[in-house]
């Protein structure tokens, strides 16, 4: 049976924390605990590891996985002509339960699936979930569960519904958002939010110029093409 590993307390994760590192150098599936929901995370760069990840959930390439980031000066490495906008909230939201969608830079080496160029990212706010990430780098990671399944909000609730197809799962207790990151688009014309989370509309207008996800193309600048990844799937 996979092991749940509790990383609880800081002083003493270590191990817990190297036997994920060592699951995601093998191209293994890991549970995480972050400020919203669990989720279920694979080596970003790792196509095969990717391809896992999808089949554990029981999704398609059609719905890629947003990736995790440890530090906020990742994004610009992973993600191109981000605009002034995506730097406000990510200045103010991260890390948190923001998600970002973005043009990627076109020379990564992944395949996170149908992504049309884009790369949905996040810095979560948990301070194991952050020591993995700075180790491993940049993850794959979308909520712990099976699509159409509620998200994990515990890491008893994540093995119920991913079971062996994980190899290590960090135990952290409840996770203290119980609801996912919201979601921001900004690979149109303006910023949109495409899903309501743990962020509200409200918040996000007080840094940027933020769409809500009913305002038409009379509601404000035009919003160009709206090819990014799915937005209504779940992401931790």
């Amino acid at each position: 049976m996979s092991p749940i590993l509790d990383v609880r307390d800081p002083h003493a994760w270590g191990p817990a924390i190297d036997e994920a590192v060592n699951a995601v150098q093998r191209g293994a599936l890991v549970v995480l605990p972050t400020d919203t929901v669990y989720g279920i995370g694979a080596d970003a760069f790792t196509p095969e590891a990717v391809a896992a990840l999808l089949a554990a959930k029981g999704r398609g390439r059609q719905m890629p996985p947003p990736v995790l980031v440890g530090d906020v000066r990742t994004l610009d490495g992973l993600a191109r002509d981000v605009p002034d906008g995506v730097r406000a909230l990510v200045e103010r939201f991260w890390p948190g339960g923001l998600t970002v969608i973005c043009l990627a830079q076109p020379s990564l080496a992944w395949d996170l699936g149908e992504t049309h160029g884009t790369v949905a990212l996040r810095q979560p706010d948990h301070p194991a979930t952050l020591a993995l990430l700075a180790r491993t780098g940049p993850l794959a990671v979308s909520s712990a569960n099976r699509t159409g399944s509620p998200a994990a909000t515990t890491a008893d609730g994540a093995l119920e519904q991913l079971g062996e197809s994980v190899a290590v799962y960090l135990d952290a207790g409840t996770s203290p958002g119980g609801v996912a990151s919201s979601i921001v688009d900004a690979t149109g014309g303006r910023l949109r939010l495409v899903r309501a989370g743990a962020i509200s509309l409200d918040e996000l207008r007080e840094v940027a110029e933020v769409a809500g996800p009913d305002d038409g193309p009379g509601d404000g600048p035009d919003d160009g093409p709206d090819d990014g990844p799915d937005e209504g799937s779940a992401s931790a």
